[in-house]
């Protein structure tokens, strides 16, 4: 697999690509938001695979580490992490309103690196390959689902809030999807990190945290998602108002 690693320190940046490419990882280093940006355009090399995966440290010295996830978004849909020093769940919540697909924060343990980029190389795909079915893995009935002023769109992926449209990445998608599906009954934390992340390790569990928080925030209906302590999600329905 190509991976783009977007990193301003030169050591750090060598000490890395040398472990990615012990685990078969074909690294191309930027050094800068503009380099990025500039190697995920389309090159006039025939037969060279596109990047599996976009490795962004935030802290780059041309630009914003956010502007250039959401500019990277928009030339590209290779999934993006985010590398980050900032622990704060609001900030990791902007990375992924932007279009990046997960993070890590410093210091992390290269184990879990490698973990996360295997996870999100697995569910990605290209919208121009409908044959690959991990992109989506919740599939539903072709009716909408009405959660008050919610409505969930399961087989055009799309979700609104009251007739506006909400725009949610990928995964916050699936996770909305796979709860909507069965209103009222509890998922499993580790039921809902299989399905949506299609994979067991223990890790992705912040990640889930963190992307039911920002459905929460979009959605702007914190009580829809409740969280069953010890055990996982459900999405409560709002009652019906009642008629005048």
């Amino acid at each position: 697999m190509r991976l783009l690693l977007v990193e301003d320190d030169d050591h750090v940046a060598a000490a890395l690509s040398a472990v990615l490419r012990k685990h078969g990882f074909t690294v191309t280093h930027a050094r800068n938001g503009e380099e990025a940006l500039k190697a995920v355009l389309p090159c006039d090399e025939p037969g060279r695979p596109p990047f599996g995966v976009i490795l962004l440290d935030l802290g780059l010295p041309d630009q914003d580490g956010y502007q250039v996830c959401g500019r990277l978004r928009k030339l590209t849909a290779t999934p993006v992490i985010m590398v980050t020093a900032r622990a704060d769940v609001r900030s990791r919540i902007h990375g992924l309103n932007l279009g990046a697909d997960d993070y890590v924060v410093k210091p992390y343990d290269t184990g879990e690196l490698l973990a996360r980029i295997h996870a999100v190389s697995r569910r990605a795909t290209g919208p121009a390959d409908p044959e690959d079915t991990g992109s989506h893995p919740v599939v539903g009935p072709a009716d909408p689902v009405r959660l008050g002023q919610v409505v969930v769109e399961l087989p055009t992926r799309r979700v609104t809030v009251d007739g506006s449209a909400v725009q949610l990445t990928r995964k916050e998608f699936d996770l909305l999807a796979l709860l909507a599906q069965r209103p009222g009954v509890v998922f499993r934390r580790e039921q809902i990190i299989s399905e949506v992340w299609r994979t067991s390790w223990e890790g992705t569990g912040r990640t889930l945290e963190v992307h039911v928080a920002s459905l929460r925030s979009k959605l702007r209906m914190p009580a829809l998602i409740e969280t069953v302590r010890g055990v996982g999600y459900r999405l409560v329905a709002p009652a019906p108002s009642p008629r005048a």
